[in-house]
């Protein structure tokens, strides 16, 4: 193969993809057999097999069972507005992150007290295994689950507090800045870290997904004084949705 080119299986997926965008293989329609494919573009079986494992992967074509293999089909991506902290009112980050596309969403929680894991431990600088409450949502628009988060806050710092439970109490369901506000914690910093990588297997349950599909993972930390409160990771389908960043200039 010389520099440059494509292995055989690449280059026919790569033309049974451009037929799936351009519409000659729409929508529900069968994918060419393995025999056909192997027949049309003159390739072996294991090449034939490997491109429909290719646009398997890609997710643009499901397998069923004893039926054969189909395009499917594909949403078509909605924004999940992201943006600066917003104060003022009842709303919640959930409905704050949404209010540009107008979207009403519901969501269900729940928390628990945990060892803080290594990883989430040096987010939020503090040693392994130290108290956290670990608190996780499934959110849904329209009854549809499309976003999935988990939260992380040191009971060394809500701990016996009002706000100790994100979602219950005087504060439940505001956000971190005002329940933190509540015990004279001062926000004044948020980071988050945007990246991707594959589903796994009980967020893509929630998540409607199918194996292989590619989810956009948020790592957000708020910070006091350089102390960090808590830290969460959001979970949103990347074939589904798009992140819009609204940020102040200064």
């Amino acid at each position: 193969m010389t520099f440059g080119e494509q292995p055989a299986y690449l280059r026919v997926a790569g033309d049974l993809r451009r037929q799936i965008v351009d519409g000659s293989l729409p929508p529900h329609a069968r994918l060419p057999s393995q025999a056909r494919i192997r027949e049309e573009y003159g390739v072996s079986d294991t090449v034939a097999l490997e491109a429909r494992k290719v646009l398997m992967a890609e997710g643009l074509v499901e397998g069923r069972s004893g039926s054969g293999t189909y395009v499917r089909e594909q949403p078509v991506p909605r924004r999940v507005a992201r943006s600066g902290y917003r104060t003022g009112g009842s709303s919640t980050p959930f409905r704050q992150e949404q209010a540009d596309s107008g979207a009403r969403g519901t969501w269900e929680s729940s928390s628990e007290q945990a060892g803080a894991p290594a990883e989430i431990a040096k987010r939020l600088g503090i040693e392994p295994g130290e108290r956290v409450m670990r608190t996780r949502y499934v959110f849904r628009d329209a009854g549809e689950a499309m976003m999935l988060s988990t939260s992380w806050e040191p009971l060394a710092v809500t701990g016996r507090t009002p706000v100790m439970l994100p979602e219950e109490g005087p504060l439940g369901g505001s956000g971190v800045v005002d329940r933190m506000a509540a015990i004279d914690v001062v926000v004044d910093n948020m980071v988050e870290e945007v990246g991707a990588r594959p589903g796994l297997a009980e967020e893509l349950v929630l998540l409607g997904g199918v194996p292989g599909h590619v989810v956009l993972v948020i790592g957000r930390t708020y910070f006091a004084s350089g102390r960090a409160v808590e830290t969460a990771d959001v979970v949103v389908p990347a074939d589904r949705y798009r992140l819009a960043y609204h940020l102040p200039v200064r």
